[in-house]
């Protein structure tokens, strides 16, 4: 079984509640959490891209891996999102994540520094030689302005502890040819909802998700679908499931779902700047594909 096996298929990248302070609502985070646990989440990753991580202070990442861990109680995985464009901050974060019981890391790509190949490959191995937990590398080039090229995934599965990555470059071809030349103990997951089933039938482990806040029974149910050779269902639920990422990424992430989710009563809060509320136009979208829902 591959080492992230036993996490299941369904990984929420997890919002941050924020009081109108701009504090961490760690009541409202209990809340979030259960919520997400009920309907389909297997695991929960914190202090991502979706979880306002520039946002966020290392201290105050600290805080909420441990309050999650905690929280949660042993009955899902909670992963670390602690990457940066900052080698040796990004070593310290994770060391000191790890001291807090997260059960792995996710590293993002660096961002802005727009790094080669070769540092992008030097870079993730030195993080990975200073922890012992297990890493999900995160290929975003949307966010980050660099891509890790399938090679580089490739050479870095060879790291021990470096058995995953979530691929959110939208290149299926890139996806598929690292599919099919990491080991089998190395997994990959979608970093796009709208590509959840694509990359299952790849040979694809599961998705990281951000519209399973407001629809991870349906996400669930599309991985049942097709692991049970229901491929129509599966199809039907993939197909539905586009309005509502459309809608949910309407605005820069997670201003969307965040409007969603307190509109379903699980109160979140706002974004922080720089990122701002919904506005009406988008608010309108979400609220046309939660009427149906």
């Amino acid at each position: 079984m591959k080492p992230t096996g036993m996490f299941g298929p369904v990984w929420t990248a997890m919002v941050t509640p924020f009081q109108p302070s701009g504090e961490i609502d760690f009541t409202a985070c209990g809340e979030l959490i259960d919520h997400l646990l009920k309907t389909g989440t297997d695991v929960l990753v914190v202090g991502g891209t979706t979880g306002e991580s520039p946002v966020l202070s290392n201290e105050e990442k600290l805080a909420l891996f441990s309050f999650c861990v905690k929280h949660v109680g042993g009955k899902a995985p909670v992963i670390a999102g602690t990457g940066s464009n900052d080698t040796k901050g990004t070593i310290a974060l994770t060391k000191a994540a790890e001291k807090t019981g997260v059960q792995g890391a996710m590293l993002v790509t660096p961002y802005y520094s727009k790094p080669s190949q070769a540092g992008l490959q030097a870079h993730f191995t030195a993080v990975a030689e200073a922890t012992t937990l297990p890493i999900m590398l995160y290929n975003v080039p949307g966010r980050t302005g660099v891509n890790m090229v399938a090679e580089t995934t490739i050479a870095l599965s060879a790291v021990p502890n470096i058995v995953a990555v979530k691929e959110a470059s939208g290149d299926l071809a890139q996806i598929e040819s690292i599919i099919k030349q990491v080991p089998d103990t190395f997994a990959v997951y979608s970093g796009d909802d709208g590509l959840t089933l694509p990359v299952l039938e790849l040979g694809g482990d599961g998705i990281v998700s951000v519209v399973s806040h407001v629809i991870g029974d349906e996400m669930q149910a599309l991985v049942r679908a097709f692991h049970t050779g229901r491929d129509e269902e599966a199809q039907q639920l993939q197909d539905n499931i586009v309005p509502v990422v459309e809608a949910l990424f309407a605005a820069p992430n997670p201003t969307c779902v965040k409007y969603a989710l307190n509109k379903q009563g699980v109160h979140v809060g706002e974004v922080k700047l720089p990122l701002v509320p919904a506005n009406e136009q988008e608010q309108a979208l979400v609220n046309q594909v939660l009427a149906h829902r």
